[in-house]
């Protein structure tokens, strides 16, 4: 008696999980016993992988980078920003899932690292090394959960064609970074099969605990694998809505806007490093222009132990890390609200084009720093102009204009708080440590200032507020969007 397709679509799930766990108590079984045959297939595997790479400095580079996209940074924010998005969408039971399932692999691989207590791979040419021990390999699991939780969620907004590349970029990945450790010498064959099988039993287990809550609350059950865990979920797991105007005028609208603030940011950039090669001509840069002298040195003669802890903390807010983290939350969080991405383009722009700009006007003007003490080592740039104080101002400016163009009501304009604050603090904590004159902030200042202004009225990054579009502000609970959307609609004859 043949079983219906319909079944044996249903049934192939359960087994894969159940095959996945049997292979994981099985490695665990071995691993544990150190069975002779599977140790001397793991050393033989790991040195003979890690000899395909080791000396080819191109092909390491290419291996590390591919490891640390399985790496608990990258995993966990993939994850927060996913939850982020649904949760801004309501799809709170999705957003559970994804921080359960996330949260399991988190606690699953210390706990049996710690169980099983078996020490990483020795190899003839180490190139990477591994903390903790080995078995299971924390990348394959964490890989295989979080990249896998993240497809069956928003599997529902792919279709066709996409849908196909969707699935084959995933498990691509998922098989590179399990083979990556083994590349490294990191670890061994059996660790990464048994974090693989590790990670599809407990993705198996969640779905199906989330198909069982779906059955509870009178839901239709699916196959994840091939409809997502929530097919019904789609409007809100796509990014964005679709756009109205025709292909052809979008792409006019767009190559004017993008020539527009190509040709803005050269004017802005060789005005900038005119202003720099004057400041140059008085004693090589260490001039008294504006206390360029005097407001360094008052600051070295008043250091403190305190004040230089402080100092520290209130300068690192403005470095690379801080504002990368600011700004991929800040556009998490417009695309899920808002739901168009001109706010995400306009905030890309504007610190993308801040970060050529100085480099460009720094490795030009290539200004000394202010003759004291530096207390920061290993600065990689000249002092003209501020880094810090560019990228902080543009950011939290950037932010204030997004919310207050974009929400409704008073609490929009205590942004204009952190765009004031941030960079007043930035300034005195680089000027205090002897990175940076008066001009060199001021300068920064001025080309914030430009570069906001004219990304701002070239992109429009709030046209697509609720008053022009229909959609609800920032702010505007769901169920009075219509309400909203009707009352600044203009009226038709």
């Amino acid at each position: 008696m043949s079983v219906p397709a319909a079944t044996r679509r249903t049934l192939a799930p359960l087994a894969i999980v159940t095959a996945a766990a049997l292979l994981f108590a099985l490695l665990l079984l071995l691993v544990g016993l150190q069975w002779a045959p599977l140790e001397s297939a793991d050393h033989g595997a790991a040195t003979g992988l890690n000899s395909l790479v080791a000396g080819h400095s191109v092909v390491v580079s290419i291996v590390k980078a591919v490891t640390w996209l399985g790496s608990g940074g990258v995993l966990w924010t993939l994850i927060g920003a996913a939850a982020l998005v649904l949760a801004l969408r309501r799809r709170w039971r999705l957003t559970a899932y994804l921080l359960v399932t996330g949260a399991g692999a988190l606690v699953l691989d210390p706990v049996l690292k710690a169980l099983v207590g078996r020490l990483r791979p020795v190899v003839a040419h180490p190139i990477a090394h591994g903390n903790g021990n080995s078995f299971p390999s924390g990348h394959a699991l964490g890989s295989i959960v979080c990249y896998g939780a993240l497809f069956l969620v928003f599997l529902p907004a792919t279709r066709g064609t996409w849908r196909r590349v969707l699935t084959a970029v995933i498990v691509t990945l998922i098989a590179a970074i399990g083979i990556s450790r083994l590349l490294l010498g990191v670890h061994y064959l059996s660790d990464v099969l048994g974090g693989w099988a590790l990670g599809i039993t407990w993705l198996g287990i969640t779905a199906f605990a989330f198909e069982i809550s779906r059955q509870v609350t009178g839901d239709p059950v699916t196959n994840p694998v091939t409809e997502g865990l929530e097919p019904e979920a789609r409007t809100d797991l796509e990014p964005t809505e679709p756009e109205t105007t025709m292909h052809h005028d979008r792409a006019r609208t767009y190559g004017r806007i993008a020539a527009g603030v190509v040709v803005i940011w050269v004017l802005i950039v060789g005005a900038l490093t005119g202003i720099g090669k004057l400041i140059m001509i008085t004693r090589n840069g260490n001039g008294n222009l504006l206390g360029d002298h005097t407001i360094p040195h008052w600051f070295a003669a008043h250091r403190t132990v305190t004040l230089n802890h402080w100092s520290l903390i209130a300068s690192n807010l403005g470095a690379t890390q801080d504002i990368l983290i600011v700004s991929v939350a800040t556009c998490v969080v417009f695309i899920a609200v808002t739901r168009h991405w001109r706010p995400v383009i306009f905030l890309a722009v504007v610190m993308f084009g801040e970060l050529a700009a100085f480099l460009t006007v720094a490795g030009v003007v290539k200004r000394p720093r202010p003759d004291v003490p530096h207390m920061d080592s290993h600065l990689p740039t000249s002092a003209f102009p501020s880094g810090h104080m560019a990228a902080t101002t543009c950011l939290y400016a950037g932010i204030a204009i997004l919310v207050i163009g974009h929400a409704r009501g008073w609490w929009r304009y205590l942004f204009l708080i952190p765009a004031v604050v941030m960079p007043v603090m930035i300034a005195t904590a680089r000027m205090y440590r002897g990175e940076h004159h008066p001009t060199d902030i001021l300068a920064s200042i001025l080309f914030a200032a430009l570069w906001l202004t004219a990304t701002t009225m070239l992109i429009k990054p709030n046209q697509d507020g609720l008053d022009r579009t229909g959609r609800r502000p920032l702010g505007l609970p769901r169920h009075k969007a219509a309400d909203h959307s009707r009352e600044t609609a203009p009226a038709t004859r």
